[in-house]
């Protein structure tokens, strides 16, 4: 999707727990759902 876009150079992050102490925390843990962090430029 960022390439299509038109980004380039696209890095994306280790996963983090984005769901600690969240209300569905437990589900989070079943489906094993992280966020990651991605750095992209747009050439100029």
């Amino acid at each position: 999707m960022l390439t299509d876009s038109g980004f380039v150079d696209i890095v994306i992050g280790p996963p983090v727990d984005t769901f600690g102490g969240a209300g569905g925390e437990d589900k989070a843990r079943v489906f094993d759902v992280h966020g990651y962090a991605f750095l992209a430029r747009k050439p100029e």
